[in-house]
């Protein structure tokens, strides 16, 4: 049902993008729109992992670190039946992390060095494993591709407030105001319900790979708490990636309704509580966070 909904929903961002086109253009407007949007999407489906990392200064952390991150990855890759995908680190004190690239042979896992100093090993190991079921359902290759056409959706309602609609008279004024507004607003719930039907999905996944529901149900508590008290600068500069994040690194509204990139946390946990049956409990912190050399402050666990 996950998949179906996902298809409906890009089918549904493609619609309004071919709409606003033919709105603007009449047919010939419409085929321009295409052939921009599949300009956008292939310039977009090479570099996205690029950008997005040198966006938020990812540096690669090399295979044998002293931490153990890279062996983990690897690790739950084998579980997922993965090739094991470059691993990132952030210099951010936000606990966070997501994932990118534009299929599994192309993939990259980030993960910041609040959540390196804030999680246990087996919530360590929950967060990396969702990050990895969005790469198995090449969530990664979806969500560019949603923002991208986000993106020429704003663009071209943008052409439209100064060039004017196809049609002349008052109506077509009011229809290319009308169509300027909400074009971009629908381009964004349909974004927005995508990720938050993809996170559902990667929860379950994720659970899954690591073998234990209740680590990523714990560690998505932890993280939620930090996102909140704790600002991540870098994406709030950058607000078009946070549905990328496993918790929105943003300060916006806690419920789990059409303007929230992610589902509400509360919901994501009942379901992972669900998943791992009525005798779950929660996992004693037994494994604490690896111990922190001496750094220079704000060095991060790699400095």
């Amino acid at each position: 049902m996950g998949y179906a909904k996902t298809a409906l929903l890009m089918a549904a961002m493609t619609a309004l993008f071919m709409g606003l086109g033919y709105f603007l253009g009449g047919t010939g407007g419409a085929l321009i729109a295409l052939v921009i949007a599949a300009g956008m999407n292939v310039m977009t489906w090479w570099n996205s992992d690029r950008m997005v990392l040198k966006m938020h200064n990812a540096q690669l952390v090399t295979r044998g670190d002293r931490y153990g991150l890279t062996a983990m990855v690897e690790e739950l890759s084998r579980n997922a039946g993965l090739p094991t995908p470059a691993t990132y680190i952030i210099n951010q004190p936000q606990p966070n992390a997501f994932a990118t690239g534009r299929n599994p042979q192309n993939a990259a896992v980030a993960v910041t060095t609040g959540l390196m100093q804030s999680l246990s090993r087996e919530e360590l190991a929950g967060v990396v494993a969702h990050e990895l079921a969005h790469i198995r359902n090449h969530d990664t290759l979806i969500m560019t591709m949603t923002a991208t056409f986000a993106g020429a959706i704003t663009m071209l309602a943008n052409f439209g407030m100064f060039f004017g609609g196809r049609r002349e008279g008052g109506a077509g004024i009011i229809g290319t105001l009308a169509m300027m507004f909400l074009a971009p607003m629908a381009a964004m719930l349909v974004q927005m319900a995508i990720s938050r039907t993809r996170e559902y999905a990667a929860d379950k996944a994720g659970a899954e790979i690591c073998g234990n529901p209740m680590w990523l149900a714990t560690a998505l508590e932890r993280i939620a708490e930090g996102a909140a008290q704790i600002d991540n600068t870098t994406a709030e500069r950058n607000p078009a990636t946070a549905h990328m994040f496993i918790i929105n690194p943003l300060h916006g509204g806690a419920r789990d309704n059409l303007f929230a990139t992610h589902p509400a946390t509360e919901n994501r946990i009942a379901a992972l509580r669900q998943l791992a049956g009525p005798t779950a409990t929660r996992p004693q912190r037994a494994l604490k966070p690896r111990p922190q050399p001496t750094r220079k402050r704000d060095a991060g666990p790699w400095g």
